[in-house]
């Protein structure tokens, strides 16, 4: 049953106009839904779109989580906890993209199979359930990077409200800190494929190791970290190396002698053959450097 109206009325909106013009959008084209199916990772966008979606639409908002070797258990601990705490319609779905040849083989289109997969099972239960539309938590910052899964996302007709109606990143956190969705200040996130370099294949054994790598990581207090996965061929035998980006702002840490050499006894523990630290300091999508922009 729709009930955001009453629930926002009289509420104070603070803030610069052009984000109140900017939520009053959003609300107004999810209050025009009859039912939606929201792709929910528990990451910033998709937690303040299911957040925005269940105040209008309350029990007509269906939350969906993909499960599958490349969704960090991290994110799958945080997503239950959101929706618990909100009141979120959530259930678990498993998404088979790992079975698709073209996803393991890694070529830059990757994203692509994935969200075919997962569009495809969404597709299925909206119709299943009688839902009429699917939405992502796609932003107006998205638009400006290499992000072959929205092609799928046209394909299946997935609306992004969050970027039609112009919201930056930015404006997303200041809303969710608003609503108090803990969300707000979260570091991107990614799924844990995108720590593998293009042309190198995707396999759940990979994915295992990156996860634990960052969570070690994560445990020694650093906050922003992404373990890119990199195989090297030595002669005879591969060995695998770590290149680690840390936060820019954690860095000089990360490179102080008793941190930098307790980061890379633990990673060789856990697998890697060599551990690197990117002086770089992590940036969003860096494996897409060199990768041709493609307006999508």
């Amino acid at each position: 049953m729709k009930h955001a109206g009453s629930a926002r009325a009289g509420e104070p909106r603070a803030g610069t106009a052009d984000l109140a013009s900017k939520e009053a959008a959003l609300y107004q084209i999810l209050e025009d839904l009859p039912s939606l199916i929201v792709a929910y990772s528990g990451g910033v966008d998709s937690a303040y779109l299911a957040y925005a979606a269940t105040r209008v639409l309350g029990d007509a908002v269906l939350c969906l989580t993909a499960d599958s070797p490349s969704y960090p258990e991290r994110h799958r601990q945080m997503a239950v906890r959101l929706a618990r705490t909100f009141a979120f319609r959530h259930e678990f779905i498993e998404t088979a993209e790992m079975s698709r040849p073209e996803y393991r083989a890694n070529h830059a289109d990757r994203c692509y199979y994935c969200k075919h997969e997962l569009y495809t099972t969404l597709t299925r239960i909206g119709a299943e359930r009688g839902i009429a539309v699917i939405a992502d938590g796609s932003n107006a910052d998205d638009r400006g990077d290499y992000r072959p899964g929205r092609q799928a996302a046209r394909e299946f007709g997935v609306r992004s409200p969050l970027d039609d109606v112009g919201l930056t990143k930015q404006e997303i956190r200041e809303l969710s800190r608003r609503a108090g969705l803990p969300t707000w200040d979260e570091p991107a996130s990614a799924c844990l494929s995108s720590r593998i370099p293009y042309h190198s294949e995707v396999t759940a054994e990979k994915l295992r190791t990156i996860e634990r790598a960052e969570a070690a990581v994560r445990a020694m207090g650093f906050r922003v970290c992404r373990v890119r996965h990199h195989d090297l061929n030595t002669g005879s035998r591969s060995t695998a190396l770590a290149r680690l980006e840390i936060g820019r702002d954690e860095l000089p840490r990360a490179l102080e002698a008793e941190i930098s050499e307790r980061i890379v006894r633990e990673l060789r523990a856990i697998g890697y053959q060599h551990v690197t630290i990117d002086l770089q300091g992590y940036r969003m999508g860096s494996l897409n450097e060199g990768v041709p922009l493609r307006v999508v």
